[in-house]
C-alpha cells in the first residue's frame, strides 16, 4: 500500500496532468499542501492545525467543481482521506477533524459509491493488513473510553469488520491460516469483537453486529481441522459462565463472559445464522457424527432464549425465523446424516417447536405475534416437504392442530395466525366443518382493536382459499363464472359481513368496511349484487351497508353511480347524504367523491349534489367525521384538478379536430373552477367570532383542503401530494375569468381575526394557512397586529397569551422585509440593531428584552407582574419564534444571547418557586423542604396582603374559593414554571441537533446549569400541571444527552438520576409532591430518554435500587406522619410501570415489582399498603393490555393463564405459594372457617380472574392452582367468594370441566344435614361459573353434565324456607337459570311455585341478601311466560317491596318487549299510575315511571308510541283518570319536586299519557313545561326530557291538529319552536333526539299523502329547516308564526358593541363562558331570512298577515335606518386599525350585523309589497345603504353566507 506521501504525490500528479478547471486545481493543490504538512509534522498541535485548515479549504470547494472531478480523481481522493483518518485514530481532535472532512455530504456520496465500486474493493484488498491493523488499534482506543464503547464510531468499526470478511474472504482467510499464537492485529480484532459480543458494550445493535462479523470471520476459516464447524460449535459455549479459548483457524483467543444478559447469546445466535455457510450451520460434532450444530447446537439455544423473558424479545424471534429458515434450506443434507424425518408424531423436536410457538403467540411484545405466524408457516412447509419425501400421512399434524386452535377461547389472538397457515393443507371445508362458530368468532374479532387485524387477514385467507378450491374443482376447459363464484361465497359468508356491515357496534362497521368488504369485492367481482339484494336502504344500519358496498365496489371497479345505477340508486344515496348517522353520510360521501382514476372528472349531478351536502354537515361535533370529510372533499377536488388540467392541456388540439369535445372540455373546466372558487369563498362566511369551534373547524380544513389541491404552493416538508408541474396554467385560467382569488387582502384579515380564537386549534391551522399560503402582511396590518400581540402577551389569560404567541410567531414569518423590521425599531436601541443579521434575530432579542423586563417587574410587584406583566407568554412567544421557525438555530442564536436566555430562565424559575416558598432564600437551598399546598396558599395570601391587593391572610380563612389574586398569582407562577421546562428542554435539543455549529452551543458546566432548572421545577413544586410540563421538556433535554458523543454530556442525566434516587432515601417531613410526584417524574424522564437499541442500564439501576429501597424494613420508631423513603420508592416505581415510553421494556422487571407489591400490602404502615396496591394495579395494566372505557372485568384483551405465566413464570410459584397459605390459614383447629386477613389474597385472585378462560392446559401446570381455590370457596368474606369463582374457571382447562363440576355438585349437602354458608355458597358460586363455561364449550350437554343437573334437582331444599342463608338460596337459583334449559318441567314446576310462594309470603324480619333473591327469583320466574303472567296479575294484591322490585325488573331488562307479558304490564302500570303518584316517596315513583318509559317507550325507528298488540288489547286509562294522572305529573314538573333525572322522568311519563288523549286540556300547561326546560341554562338531562317529551307525544298532538281543522294551532306552534330551540342545543344527543322529532313528523304528514313507508331518521341540519318549512308552509298566517321566527334573531344593537369592544379588557383570569357555545347567531339569520322574505311574500294573500307586518315595519324602521348609519361609520379606507381589528374578533359584531342586514331585508321586501309603508321610508336609500354597508364590510374582513348578498345587492 502506497504511503500517505506517495498517495498525495500522485493525487497532486492527476489533478496537475487533468485539470477540469483551474480554480478547483488551485484549491485542490492548498488543500494537498496541507494534508502533506500535517503527515510530515511530528507535533499534536501542529497537526491538528494543518488539519483544521485542511478542512475549511475542502469546506470552500463548491459541489459543482467537485462533481467535475473524474472517479479516478475522487477515488484517490478517498483513499487518502481514510488512510490519514486510520493513521490518526489515535489524536482524538485530529481523527474528529478528518471525521469533518469526510462528514461532507458530497463526500458521503462517494464513499457509499466506493462500497459498490471494484476499484474500491480492489484498494481496500490491497491494504487489508493494514487497514486490520488499524482498525485493531482503533478497538483498543474505543473500548478503554466509555463514550466510544457505546458510540456510533464503535458501531461502525464493527460494520467495517463485517464488510472485510464479507467481501474479502480470500484475503481474510490467508491472515487467518498464517496467524500464530502470538498477539496479532487479526487476533486483537476478534479479541474485541468477542469482548463486545459479552457486553463490553451495552448498544445492542452494535453487539449483534459484531456476533454477525464473527460468524463470517468463521466462514473465512481453513477446512482442514474441521474448518468453521470447530469454531460455531466453540462458540456455542456462550452459554457457560466460565472462560474458554476460541480457535478460529490459527487465531486464538480467550472468551470471558461478563454476565449474561441474553444478548450475548442472541448475537452468537443471530450471527451464526445469518453469516455461516450450510456445510458450518450442517457440521457434525465431533463425538458424534449425528450430532449437527443446526439441530443440536443452535436449537437449544434459540428454544431457551425464547423461553426467557428479554427485552429484545423481538430479535428472539427473528431468530427463531432465521433458524426454521435454515432448516428448510438445509433438510436435505440433515436427512441425509440423520437417515429419518425431523417431524415425525413422536419428535421432541416437533413438540417443542410447537409449544414454544404456542406460548408466544400472546407476546405483548410488538411483531412477535407476526413472527410466530411466518414461523408456523414454515413448520408446515418443512412437514409438507417430510411427508412427500418419507411418504408419511399428512393429516396427523394438521388435524392435531386444528383440533387445537378450535378449541381456543375467541378472545385468544393466538388461534387466528396459526389458522392462517394451516388453512392452504386441510381446505376451507374442513375448517368450517371443525370450526362452525368460526364466522361468528370473526364478527365479535371485529369488536377489538387488537383482534381486528388478524381476525381480516384470516377471512382473506379463508375466501381467497375458497376461490382456489372452486377453481380446482372443475375442469380447466370449463371454469364457473364469476356470478357462479360470489352465489358461492354468498352461501358461507353473506350473512357474517351483512351482520358486520349492519352491527350497531361502529368499531365492527368500521372494520368490516375497510377490511372485509373490500378484500371480498377483488377476490370476488360478482359479489356485489348478492349483498344489495338483501338490503333495505330505508333502515339505517342497511343504508350504510348500501354506501359502504356501493363505495367499495366504485373504488375497485371505478364508474360513476350516477351512471351506472338506476333512479333508485340516485334516490338511496340522497337518502344516505341526509342520514342522522355520521358514518352512514361518510360512508355516502365517499361513494361520491372516491374513483380509481383521479382525472375522472365530476359529473353535474355529483357537483350539484356535494355542493348541497357540504353546507349541511360543517357543524359536527365528530372530530374523526370532520377529518373524514376534509379527505373526502379533498379527494373530490383532486379528480376536479387534474381532470381540469387534463383538459387545460388538451383545449387547443381538441378545439382543431372537433369542435364538440372542445365544448364539452369547456363545460367540464367551468363546472369545475366555479365549484372550486364557491368553496374556497364559503369557510369565509363561518370564520367570524360568533360561529361554533365546530363549524370554524371543518371550515378551516376545507379551506385547507382547498388552498392544498388547487395552489401552486409548493411544501418542501412533503413527498407527497405537491402541486402538479403544470398547476399554473389552470390558476391563470381561472383568474382570467376572476376566479380563485384566494389571497385577497379580506380573506386575509378573517384569518387574522381566527388568531384571537379561544381555542388552540383553530389559532394553529389559521395561523399555519397564514404563513404557508398568504402573501406578506402590509405594513398596516404589520403594525396594528404588532400592537395587538404585546396586548395579549400581556394578559393574565392563558389563553389569551397563547393568541399572543401565536400571532407573534405568524408575524414573524409573514411581515415584509428580511432584517430589522421597521416595527421593531421602537423596542430595540441602535446598539442591539447593530448586530443583528436577520428578521428573526431581531425578533428574538426582542422578546428576550422583554421576558427580562417582565422578570424585573415580577421581582419588584408580583401583583402587577400577575395582572400586566405576567411571564407565561413572552416564554411561549420566544419558543415559537426561536424553534418553530424554519430557520437554522445557529443564524439566529450566538453564544452570548444563549447565555443571556439560560440566565434568565435561571432566574425566573428560580423567582417563582421563592414565591411558593413564601421565601426566595429557602427556594435556592438544595436541602430545602418543598412547602406543602397549604403552605403555598399561606405564602400566596402573605404576598397579596404585602403588596396591598388583598385582605389580610388571617381574613376569610373560611372561604372555599381561591380569590381572584390568588387565582392570578398562582396561574402565573405554575404555568411559567411549565413553559421554562419546555422551552428549556426543546431549545437544548434543537442545540445538540445542530452542535457543528458551536456558536451557540452550551458547554458542559452550562448543560448542568440547565439541568438544575428541571431539577428544581420538579422537586421543589407541588403543581401537578408544572410538573407534568417540565416533564415534556425535561425528557427532551435527557435523551439529547444521551444520545451525544461527549462523555460529560452523557453524564449528566445519569448523575441527576443518581441525586434523584439519593434523595428519594433521604429522609424528610413531607411528601416531594402528591403521591411521590415531582421525584418520580425525574426518574421516569431519565429512564425514558434512553435510547431503545440499547440495554437500558438507567432504567434497569433505577428499578433495582428503588426495588431495594422498597424492600427494606421500616424501623421500629417509625412516624406515621412523615414520608417513608420506602412508600416514595414504590409510588416511583408505579409512576415508571404507567410510562408510556418505556412501552414493554418495563415488563421484564414485572415479575419482581408484582412480588414486591403484593408482599407489601402487608405493611403496618397505610401509606405503604396504599402505594403498593396502586402499583399493583398499574403493574396489571400493563402485563394484561389497557382495557377501554366500560369494560372493566371483562377478559376480552388479557391473555391466557398458559400464556401469561410463560411470559411471568416466577409468578406461578409465588402466586400459588400465596393461595395455598391463605387456603391454609382459613382452616380452624376443629375445620371450621376462620376469618383471617391476608393481603395479598384478593388481588391476587383478581389477577388470575382477569385472564382469559377456555385455554388448555397441555403441560398440567396449572392444575396445582385448582385445589387452593376450591378450598378458598369457605371464606367468609363475599367478594373473596366471588373472585374465586371466577378465577377457577380461568385456571381450570376446559377438559377439566365436567369433572369438577360433578364433584362440587355431588358435594351440595342433603337436607339436615350440617353445612358452613359460606361454604356453600362459595361451592354454588363455583358451580354457576363453570356451567357457564362448559355450555359455552360443549355444544351438546354431555352425560356429566346430566349427573350435574340430577344433583342440582335432588337440592331443591337450598331454595326454600327450609335453607335459612338468602344468599345461598340465591346462589342456587342461579346455578338452576344457568342449567334451566336442561332441567326436567317437573323440577321447574316445584321451583317456580316455591318462589312464588316465597314472594308472596310477608317478611316478618329483615334479612341481609333477602331483597337480592326476591330479585332473583323475579328474573327466573319472567323468565317462563306462564310464571310471569301469573306473577303481573296478582300485582294488585303484591305487597310494597314486591311491587317495586317488579317494576325495577320491568326497567332493568327488555325481554317482555313485543310479546304478551308487556300489554299485562301495561296495564297494571296504567291502573296504579295515580296511586303510585299519590305516594311521598320518591324512590318508588322514579322506579315505577321508569318502568312506564320501557313499557310504553316506541323502540327506535317506530314512528309512534307503543301500541297493544293486535288481539290482547289494553284497557287505557279513562278521561277521568288520565287527568287527574296528568294533574299530578304536571304539578311535580312544576313544583320543581326532586333533581333532574326524576323530572326528566316525570316528564316522559306525562308525555307518554298525553299522547294517549292528544285532545287533553292539559296539553298547554304541558307546553309551558317544556318551554322553561328547554332553556340552555337547564341541566342536560331535562333538556333532553323535552326532547323526548316531543318525540312521544308532540306528534299525536299536531297530527291531531292537522286533522281537526277546528284546532287551535297556537300549541303546534309552540311545539315547533321548542324543537327549534333544541335543534341548537349544545349537546349532540339532544339534537339527534328533535331530529327524531321532526323525522316522525315528516312521516306522519307522508302518511297524511297516502305515502306508507318506514321511519327515516333525517339530519339535525335537515330538521331545522323542516321545521321552520313546515312553520312557514303550514301556519303562515297564524298569530305567533312572526313572533317565533323573530324570537330567533340575535339582537341587533350595534352601538352597544361598538362602544364595548373600545373598552379596556380587564385583568381577571376567567371569562364568563355562554351558557350555549354550540349556538349560532349569524348561522341562524342565514336560515331564517329566506323564510322571511317568503313571509313578506304572502303579504297580499292574508288579512292578518299584513297588519303584522306592518306593525313590525313601523316598529323597526328607526332602528334599522339608526343600525345602517351606525355601519356607514365604520372604517371606510382599507388601512387596518385597532380599533377595527378589536372589532372583527368581537364575538357579538359578526351576529348584531347579520341580524341588522336580516331586519333591512325583510323590511325592504315589506317596502316593496305594501304602498302604504313607502310614505314612512324611502326603499331605494335603504338598499343603497344596505348595499353600501355591504361592501365596505366585504372590503375589510366581513363576510356573510350567500343569502345575504341575494337579498341585498
Amino acid at each position: 500500500m502506497l504511503s500517505i506521501e506517495d498517495q498525495i504525490a500522485s493525487l497532486h500528479c492527476e489533478i496537475t496532468v487533468n485539470q477540469p478547471l483551474e480554480a478547483i486545481g488551485t484549491a485542490l493543490t492548498y488543500f494537498l499542501n496541507k494534508l502533506h504538512e500535517c503527515s510530515r509534522s511530528d507535533v499534536k498541535r501542529c497537526k491538528e492545525r494543518c488539519l483544521e485548515e485542511a478542512a475549511q479549504l475542502l469546506k470552500g470547494i463548491p459541489k459543482e467543481q467537485l462533481q467535475s472531478l473524474e472517479e479516478k480523481q475522487l477515488l484517490s481522493l478517498v483513499r487518502l482521506l481514510i488512510t490519514m483518518q486510520l493513521q490518526m485514530v489515535n489524536i482524538s481532535t485530529a481523527s474528529r477533524k478528518l471525521e469533518q472532512i469526510l462528514s461532507i455530504e458530497e463526500l458521503q456520496k462517494v464513499c457509499m459509491f466506493l462500497e459498490d465500486c471494484t476499484m474500491g474493493r480492489e484498494a481496500c484488498r490491497e491494504a487489508c493488513p493494514a487497514l486490520l491493523n488499524k482498525v485493531a488499534e482503533l478497538f483498543h482506543v474505543l473500548l478503554v473510553q466509555e463514550g466510544g464503547q457505546n458510540g456510533p464510531l464503535c458501531y461502525f468499526a464493527v460494520k467495517v469488520c463485517l464488510q472485510i470478511f464479507q467481501l474479502l474472504p480470500k484475503e481474510v482467510a490467508h491472515l487467518v491460516m498464517e496467524e500464530d499464537q502470538g498477539t496479532s492485529p487479526m487476533q486483537k480484532v476478534l479479541q474485541a469483537l468477542l469482548d463486545i459480543i459479552f457486553g463490553q458494550c451495552f448498544n445492542r445493535d452494535t453487539r449483534l453486529l459484531a456476533g454477525t462479523a464473527v460468524a463470517m470471520l468463521i466462514n473465512t476459516a481453513p477446512e482442514t481441522g474441521g474448518g468453521g464447524g470447530v469454531a460455531a460449535w466453540s462458540l456455542l459455549h456462550v452459554t457457560h459462565s466460565e472462560p474458554w479459548l476460541l480457535t478460529v483457524g490459527g487465531v486464538r483467543v480467550r472468551c470471558s463472559p461478563q454476565g449474561q444478559d441474553g444478548v450475548d447469546r442472541l448475537a452468537v445466535s443471530r450471527g451464526l445464522l445469518t453469516g455461516c455457510r450450510a456445510d458450518i450451520l450442517t457440521s457434525h460434532h465431533h463425538d458424534d457424527r449425528k450430532i449437527i450444530l443446526l439441530l443440536d447446537g443452535l436449537f437449544p439455544l434459540v428454544c431457551a432464549l425464547c423461553e426467557e423473558k428479554l427485552e429484545c424479545h423481538y430479535f428472539v424471534f427473528e431468530v427463531l425465523m432465521l433458524w426454521l429458515r435454515k432448516m428448510k434450506e438445509s433438510l436435505a443434507t440433515i436427512w441425509e446424516i440423520i437417515g429419518a424425518p425431523l417431524l415425525s408424531n413422536d419428535s421432541s423436536l416437533r413438540q417443542q417447536l410447537i409449544q414454544v410457538l404456542w406460548n408466544n403467540a400472546e407476546s405483548p411484545v410488538e411483531g412477535v405475534s407476526d413472527f410466530v405466524r411466518s414461523a408456523f408457516c414454515l413448520l408446515l412447509e418443512i412437514y409438507e416437504m417430510e411427508c412427500q419425501t418419507f411418504g408419511e400421512t399428512r393429516e396427523t399434524l394438521h388435524v392435531n392442530l386444528l383440533h387445537r386452535i378450535t378449541k381456543l377461547p375467541w378472545e385468544t389472538k393466538a388461534k387466528y395466525s396459526p389458522l392462517c397457515a394451516l388453512l392452504p393443507y386441510v381446505g376451507t371445508d374442513m375448517v368450517l366443518k371443525q370450526y362452525p362458530e368460526l364466522p361468528s368468532h370473526l364478527l365479535k374479532c371485529l369488536s377489538a382493536n387488537h383482534l381486528s387485524p388478524c381476525a381480516s387477514e384470516l377471512y382473506k385467507c379463508l375466501i381467497q382459499q375458497l376461490r382456489k378450491e372452486l377453481i380446482g374443482s372443475v375442469p380447466h376447459d370449463a371454469p364457473p363464472s364469476e356470478l357462479d363464484l360470489a352465489n358461492r361465497w354468498a352461501q358461507l359468508w353473506r350473512p357474517t359481513l351483512l351482520k358486520a356491515l349492519t352491527s350497531d357496534v361502529t368499531l365492527v362497521q368500521n372494520n368490516s368496511s375497510s377490511h372485509l368488504l373490500p378484500c371480498t369485492l377483488r377476490v370476488f367481482p360478482a359479489s356485489v349484487e348478492p349483498l344489495l339484494d338483501f338490503l333495505d336502504p330505508v333502515s339505517p344500519g342497511d343504508l350504510h351497508a348500501w354506501a359502504c358496498i356501493m363505495s367499495a365496489r366504485r373504488a375497485t371497479f371505478g364508474g360513476s353511480p350516477w351512471i351506472l345505477e338506476s333512479d333508485s340508486a340516485s334516490k338511496t344515496l340522497k337518502l344516505a347524504l341526509g342520514s342522522v348517522d355520521d358514518k352512514v353520510r361518510l360512508a355516502a360521501l365517499n361513494l361520491l367523491c372516491c374513483s380509481p382514476k383521479t382525472k375522472e372528472a365530476p359529473t353535474p349531478e355529483e357537483l350539484s349534489t356535494i355542493k348541497a351536502f357540504i353546507p349541511q354537515n360543517l357543524n359536527s361535533d365528530s372530530s374523526p367525521f370532520r377529518q373524514h370529510f376534509q379527505a373526502g372533499v379533498k379527494r373530490f377536488l383532486v379528480r376536479i384538478r387534474d381532470s381540469c388540467l387534463a383538459h387545460v392541456r388538451g383545449r387547443k388540439i381538441k378545439k382543431e379536430t372537433d369542435p364538440s369535445l372542445s365544448k364539452e372540455a369547456a363545460t367540464i373546466l367551468e363546472q369545475g373552477v366555479g365549484f372550486v372558487d364557491w368553496l374556497s369563498q364559503l369557510p369565509y362566511a363561518y370564520l367570524a367570532a360568533g360561529h361554533s369551534f365546530q363549524r370554524k373547524k371543518t371550515v378551516l380544513l376545507l379551506l385547507a383542503a382547498v388552498l392544498e389541491t388547487c395552489t401552486d404552493t409548493w411544501s418542501p416538508d412533503k413527498k407527497k401530494g405537491q402541486p402538479p408541474v403544470s398547476m399554473s396554467s389552470l390558476i391563470t385560467w381561472a383568474r382570467q375569468r376572476t376566479q380563485w382569488d384566494f389571497f385577497s387582502r379580506s380573506k386575509q384579515l378573517v384569518l387574522i381575526g381566527c388568531l384571537e380564537d379561544s381555542t388552540n386549534e383553530i389559532r394553529e391551522l389559521s395561523g399555519a394557512l397564514l404563513v404557508k399560503f398568504f402573501p406578506p402582511f402590509e405594513e398596516d396590518t404589520t403594525r396594528v397586529l404588532f400592537g395587538r400581540t404585546e396586548q395579549l402577551l400581556c394578559s393574565p389569560r392563558v389563553p389569551e397569551a397563547q393568541m399572543g404567541a401565536v400571532m407573534m410567531n405568524v408575524l414573524l414569518q409573514k411581515s415584509e422585509g428580511q432584517f430589522k423590521p421597521p416595527w421593531l425599531d421602537s423596542r430595540l436601541d441602535n446598539g442591539s440593531l447593530s448586530n443583528i443579521a436577520s428578521k428573526t434575530t431581531s425578533v428574538v432579542h426582542y422578546l428576550v428584552k422583554e421576558l427580562g423586563q417582565h422578570y424585573l417587574t415580577a421581582t419588584t410587584d408580583m401583583m402587577l407582574a400577575a395582572k400586566t406583566k405576567p411571564i407565561q407568554g413572552v416564554l411561549s412567544a420566544l419558543e415559537k419564534c426561536l424553534l418553530e421557525v424554519p430557520t437554522q438555530l445557529s443564524e439566529v442564536l450566538n453564544r452570548s444571547l444563549t447565555l443571556e436566555i439560560l440566565t434568565l430562565l435561571e432566574k425566573t424559575s428560580l423567582f417563582l418557586l421563592g414565591v411558593l416558598y413564601g421565601n426566595p432564600d429557602t427556594a435556592t437551598e438544595d436541602k430545602g423542604v418543598p412547602p406543602s399546598f397549604c403552605d403555598m396558599g399561606n405564602a400566596i395570601n402573605s404576598l397579596i396582603a404585602q403588596q396591598g391587593a388583598g385582605e389580610d391572610p388571617g381574613e376569610g380563612e373560611e372561604g372555599i374559593l381561591l380569590s381572584e389574586e390568588h387565582s392570578l398569582v398562582l396561574t402565573c407562577c405554575w404555568v411559567s414554571l411549565k413553559e421554562i421546562g419546555i422551552f428549556l428542554g426543546s431549545l437544548v435539543e434543537r442545540i445538540l441537533v445542530e452542535s457543528r455549529q458551536v456558536e451557540c452551543g452550551l458547554s458542559v458546566e452550562e448543560m448542568k446549569r440547565a439541568s438544575k432548572v428541571f431539577k428544581d421545577i420538579l422537586l421543589k413544586c407541588r403543581h401537578w400541571g408544572a410538573v407534568e410540563g417540565c416533564c415534556v421538556g425535561f425528557t427532551k433535554f435527557c435523551a439529547s444527552l444521551l444520545s451525544s458523543n461527549d462523555p460529560h454530556l452523557r453524564g449528566i442525566p445519569v448523575q441527576m438520576l443518581q441525586q434523584g434516587l439519593e434523595i428519594l432515601n433521604s429522609p424528610r417531613s413531607s411528601s416531594v409532591t402528591r403521591r411521590a410526584a415531582g421525584l418520580p417524574m425525574l426518574i421516569l424522564c431519565v429512564a425514558s430518554a434512553e435510547e431503545a437499541s440499547k440495554a437500558r442500564p438507567l432504567l434497569a439501576h433505577s428499578i433495582h435500587t428503588l426495588l431495594d429501597t422498597a424492600r427494606t424494613p421500616l424501623l421500629q420508631n417509625w412516624d406515621q406522619t412523615l414520608d417513608l423513603p420506602q412508600v416514595c420508592a414504590v409510588h416511583t416505581l408505579q409512576a415508571l410501570v404507567r410510562g408510556s415510553a418505556l412501552g414493554v421494556a418495563i415488563l421484564q422487571f414485572a415479575p419482581a415489582v408484582a412480588i414486591l407489591s403484593l408482599t407489601l400490602l402487608s405493611s403496618p404502615c397505610w401509606a405503604m399498603r396504599n402505594a403498593a396496591l396502586q402499583l399493583y394495579s398499574s403493574l396489571c395494566s400493563r402485563m394484561l393490555g389497557q382495557r377501554t372505557g366500560g369494560e372493566e372485568g371483562s377478559t376480552q384483551h388479557g391473555m391466557s393463564p398458559p400464556a401469561f405465566f410463560t411470559h411471568y413464570p416466577t409468578l406461578q410459584p409465588f402466586m400459588l405459594g400465596e393461595l395455598r397459605g391463605a387456603a391454609r390459614e382459613l382452616q380452624g383447629p376443629s375445620g371450621e372457617a376462620m376469618l383471617r386477613l391476608h393481603p395479598s389474597l384478593f388481588p391476587i385472585l383478581t389477577l388470575l380472574a382477569k385472564l382469559q378462560a377456555g385455554a388448555p392446559d397441555l403441560t398440567g401446570a396449572l392444575s396445582d392452582f385448582l385445589a387452593p381455590l376450591l378450598q378458598l370457596a369457605s371464606s367468609p368474606i363475599h367478594s373473596v367468594r366471588v373472585t374465586v369463582s371466577k378465577a377457577l374457571v380461568a385456571m381450570t382447562a376446559p377438559s377439566e370441566y365436567m369433572s369438577i363440576l360433578v364433584c362440587l355438585a355431588r358435594g351440595l349437602p342433603h337436607r339436615g344435614e350440617p353445612c358452613c354458608h359460606n361454604r356453600l355458597h362459595g361451592q354454588l358460586l363455583q358451580i354457576r361459573v363453570l356451567v357457564d363455561a362448559a355450555l359455552g364449550t360443549h355444544s351438546a350437554p354431555s352425560d356429566d353434565l346430566g349427573e350435574v343437573v340430577s344433583c342440582v334437582e335432588a337440592k331443591l331444599w337450598l331454595v326454600s324456607r327450609a335453607q335459612r342463608c338468602p344468599p345461598v338460596r340465591g346462589a342456587y337459583l342461579g346455578v338452576v337459570e344457568a342449567l334451566r334449559r336442561l332441567c326436567s318441567e317437573g323440577f321447574l314446576q316445584q321451583l317456580s311455585h316455591t318462589l312464588l310462594c316465597e314472594l308472596h309470603t310477608p317478611q316478618h324480619r329483615l334479612q341481609v341478601g333477602c331483597a337480592v333473591l326476591h330479585q332473583s327469583a323475579i328474573h327466573f320466574l319472567c323468565g317462563d311466560p306462564r310464571w310471569s303472567r301469573e306473577l303481573w296479575e296478582g300485582f294488585s294484591t303484591a305487597s310494597r317491596d314486591l311491587r317495586l322490585s317488579l317494576v325495577t325488573w320491568v326497567a332493568d331488562v327488555s325481554d317482555w318487549k313485543e310479546t304478551v307479558l308487556q300489554q299485562v304490564i301495561r296495564q297494571n302500570l296504567q291502573t296504579h299510575l295515580k296511586g303510585t303518584l299519590l305516594d311521598q316517596s320518591l324512590d318508588n315513583i322514579r322506579a315505577y315511571l321508569a318502568a312506564m318509559e320501557a313499557v310504553m317507550t316506541p323502540q327506535e325507528g317506530d314512528p309512534t308510541p307503543a301500541r297493544p298488540l293486535s288481539g290482547f288489547p289494553c284497557a287505557p286509562l279513562t278521561g277521568s283518570e288520565l287527568q287527574e294522572c296528568l294533574e299530578l305529573l304536571l304539578a311535580l314538573l312544576e313544583n320543581q319536586r326532586g333533581g333532574p333525572e326524576f323530572l326528566s322522568k316525570a316528564l316522559c311519563a306525562a308525555s307518554l299519557l298525553l299522547s294517549l288523549s292528544p285532545l287533553c286540556s292539559l296539553s298547554p300547561r304541558w307546553c309551558s313545561v317544556l318551554e322553561v326546560h328547554r332553556a340552555p341554562e337547564a341541566p342536560e338531562a331535562l333538556r333532553m326530557a323535552c326532547a323526548t317529551a316531543l318525540c312521544l307525544a308532540g306528534v299525536p298532538l299536531m297530527r291531531e291538529g292537522m286533522r281537526e281543522q277546528s284546532l287551535s294551532t297556537g300549541i303546534d306552534i309552540r311545539l315547533i319552536n321548542t324543537g327549534l330551540y333544541l335543534l341548537q342545543d349544545e349537546s349532540q344527543p339532544v339534537r339527534m333526539r328533535v331530529a327524531g322529532f321532526a323525522s316522525r313528523l315528516c312521516h306522519a304528514r307522508r302518511q297524511g299523502k297516502g305515502e306508507r313507508k318506514s321511519l327515516y331518521l333525517m339530519q339535525v341540519n335537515q330538521a331545522l329547516p323542516f321545521l321552520l318549512g313546515l312553520l312557514l308552509e303550514e301556519y303562515w298566517d297564524c298569530p305567533g308564526t312572526l313572533e317565533v321566527l323573530l324570537g330567533h334573531l340575535p339582537e341587533a344593537d350595534l352601538r352597544t358593541v361598538l362602544e364595548d369592544s373600545t373598552k379596556t379588557r380587564c385583568g381577571s383570569l376567567y371569562e364568563q363562558d355562554e351558557a350555549n357555545v354550540f349556538s349560532e347567531p349569524s348561522a341562524m339569520c342565514a336560515r331564517l331570512l329566506p323564510l322571511f322574505l317568503q313571509l313578506a311574500d304572502k303579504f297580499p294573500e292574508s288579512s292578518r298577515l299584513p297588519e303584522r307586518l306592518s306593525a313590525w315595519a313601523k316598529g323597526n324602521i328607526s332602528s334599522v335606518l339608526e343600525s345602517l348609519s351606525v355601519c356607514k361609520k365604520l372604517p371606510a379606507d382599507e388601512t387596518l386599525n385597532p380599533a377595527w381589528l378589536a372589532l372583527i374578533v368581537d364575538s357579538r359584531f359578526h351576529g348584531a350585523l347579520c341580524a341588522v342586514f336580516t331586519r333591512a331585508a325583510l323590511l325592504l321586501r315589506v317596502l316593496h309589497v305594501s304602498d302604504a309603508l313607502r310614505r314612512h321610508c324611502d326603499p331605494v336609500t335603504v338598499r343603497a345603504d344596505a348595499q353600501e354597508v355591504y361592501r365596505l364590510l366585504a372590503r375589510n374582513g366581513v363576510h356573510f353566507p350567500s343569502t345575504f348578498p341575494a337579498a341585498i345587492l
